[in-house]
């Protein structure tokens, strides 16, 4: 079993079919179902996508979105050890930092980004779901 954490930018590309990065998530979304790939996102990214959806769209529909998600997705919680790693990190980017940490305390070896130098100190494989994809392929 494969096992990615996805990145906020991905769900909200799917959430709100940005473009031109609707379909490549989208693709990525079809090829985990019965892939044995168990994807997780972190529960600070359930509340960036219930307010950046909300913003964008209404209430009802960002709800609506997020139970969807939650059918095909895990939530890794976010508790103080991951806060306090995340605090003392390198990374410039906080967000970044708590899900690069929630990966790794999880044993989770690959974030789905689309912003992949946010994540260049990782110790961890940082694809875009186009490589994600394409490495997928090949086994």
């Amino acid at each position: 079993m494969t096992k990615i954490l996805l990145d906020t930018n991905i769900i909200l590309d799917i959430a709100l079919k940005r473009e031109p990065h609707f379909a490549d998530s989208a693709a990525l979304f079809k090829k985990m179902d019965g892939n044995n790939i168990q994807a997780f996102i972190t529960a600070t990214t359930i509340t960036d996508i219930y307010y950046i959806s909300k913003k964008a769209k209404d209430h009802t529909t960002a709800i609506q979105f997020i139970s969807h998600l939650l059918q095909v997705v895990d939530v890794l919680g976010v508790d103080k050890k991951t806060v306090l790693l995340s605090l003392n990190s390198d990374m410039p980017d906080f967000e970044d930092a708590i899900q690069m940490n929630s990966a790794e305390l999880n044993g989770i070896k690959t974030i789905i980004t689309r912003n992949v130098k946010d994540f260049s100190d990782a110790k961890i494989n940082i694809n875009t779901p186009g490589e994600f994809l394409k490495n997928q392929n090949k086994t």
